[in-house]
């Protein structure tokens, strides 16, 4: 297939350049919006004068039925074409002869190419929030059938003080709420139509941007053509959203991997989001949670690609950034399987309730209310802490637990201890007391549950 820049060379690009050269094979994804961009360019082309309805309906009709031969599956992309574009302005000349040829009047790939891209972004940053608040949503169910499940609180994997496995989900719930803002605050920046910047100095024939910008749904035009061509950052911006709940979803599943493991055996996965082993019959392992723990990596690699692909580029476009479709393709199919995979999975989870209370039965984590119940009597906080340690050390001694201690036994260490004193330590009460805006009472989960419900409405 002739080159269209073949009138400036003499010789035939080498066979093997043309394959290190060609991007057809991960940019033909874009086929959509690369036919709805000349659509709306070779419309705007006619209101302006520069080509008559007549050519512009010619093309129009001819790019929608490129479009639905494509979708029916009725057209194959030919992978000895440069690129998408390139496919699809040969097939459309191919078709209706050289009126096809003009469906180019007055752009360059390189405006073409950051338009494209674009559009297909803007599709799939709504179809990532769109995934993510499904998540949440299950993640507020799972909280509402959870509020009054005590389960330890960790810092440093040590068990901490008691919390409810609501607040514990809630936290997770949080961050992918951030992880949406994000990706609100990159639609807006990458909602910005880049097309009749030309090459590089946009065109001497007399277009009209914003019609295009309106015909595309798009929120502004960009104000400068040379940055118009050569910005990257919306991209390098989304790759480090994916990057983010890429790695919010791989903490979530290291807390999956451990709570489903007989050392804590907190939650029992599905069946069907489990794998078994080839040698050990009694191995239920967490494939899922580990697959997307491990492609968290990629993900934050794609970022570093793109980056590191940027950042000696001088304006305005360069080859170098054909890069970019590969590893940001890469993070967006990525991080939508992950999620779809992961919701489903953690939605189908059984968490084993008794399991969890017993743990927090162990591990003296309602010292901090013991300390804070002399504190309430009016001892010093150091004072308390002091105590307690020493309760704690005699607990640990005598193979007791705080629970356990007689009356006597407390006002050995301090008369201010009195009956109440278990009820201040009591797990249920420890958590239902924590009435704190963002704390692990029920109430307060609760509030959290109804405030993340409402931001996914």
């Amino acid at each position: 297939m002739a080159k269209m820049w073949a009138g400036r060379f003499k010789k035939d690009v080498d066979n093997k350049v043309n394959d290190f050269n060609s991007s057809i094979s991960f940019d033909s994804v874009m086929y959509k919006v690369d036919i709805l961009g000349s659509i709306a360019h070779s419309k705007m082309l006619a209101k302006q004068g520069i080509i008559n309805e007549e050519e512009s309906n010619l093309i129009v009709d001819e790019l929608n039925n490129i479009l639905n031969d494509i979708e029916n599956g009725n057209l194959s992309f030919d992978y000895e074409a440069e690129d998408i574009h390139m496919f699809i302005e040969k097939e459309l000349t191919t078709r209706i002869g050289d009126v096809g040829k003009k469906v180019h009047t007055a752009r360059s790939r390189n405006d073409q190419v950051a338009l494209d891209i674009r559009m297909y972004l803007k599709e799939n940053i709504q179809e990532l929030i769109y995934l993510l608040k499904n998540l949440c949503n299950v993640l507020c169910n799972i909280s509402q059938d959870n509020l009054h499940t005590v389960m330890p609180g960790y810092t440093h994997l040590q068990r901490a003080q008691p919390i409810t496995f609501a607040h514990h989900i809630m936290a997770y719930a949080q961050m992918f709420i951030r992880d949406i803002d994000r990706l609100k605050d990159c639609y807006k920046r990458t909602n910005v139509m880049p097309l009749g910047s030309g090459a590089l100095a946009t065109t001497t024939h007399n277009i009209d941007r914003e019609f295009v910008c309106q015909l595309l749904n798009f929120q502004e035009i960009t104000k400068n053509s040379l940055d118009s061509v050569s910005d990257r950052d919306f991209c390098i911006e989304l790759a480090n959203d994916i990057a983010m709940i890429m790695m919010h979803l791989s903490r979530f599943s290291e807390e999956i991997i451990m709570w489903c493991s007989w050392e804590f055996k907190f939650i029992e996965l599905d069946d069907a989001y489990s794998t078994g082993s080839s040698i050990m019959p009694q191995k239920k392992n967490p494939d899922i949670a580990e697959l997307v723990r491990g492609k968290a990596g990629r993900t934050i690699g794609n970022l570093n690609t793109i980056l590191c692909m940027m950042k000696g580029l001088p304006l305005a476009y360069n080859k170098d950034m054909q890069e970019d479709k590969e590893a940001i393709f890469d993070s967006v199919n990525t991080v939508k399987v992950c999620l779809e995979t992961f919701t489903a999975m953690i939605e189908n989870m059984t968490v084993l309730k008794e399991n969890m209370k017993i743990a927090a039965n162990k591990g003296f984590i309602n010292a901090t209310d013991c300390a804070d119940y002399l504190v309430k009597k009016g001892i010093p906080f150091r004072d308390a802490y002091k105590i307690t340690g020493e309760l704690v050390l005699y607990c640990i001694e005598n193979n007791k637990t705080l629970e356990k201690l007689s009356l006597q036994e407390y006002k050995s260490y301090c008369q201010l201890f009195e009956q109440d004193i278990f009820n201040d330590i009591d797990l249920l009460n420890c958590v239902t007391k924590r009435n704190i805006s963002g704390g692990p009472s029920p109430e307060q989960v609760q509030i959290q549950i109804n405030d993340i419900k409402k931001q996914i409405l």
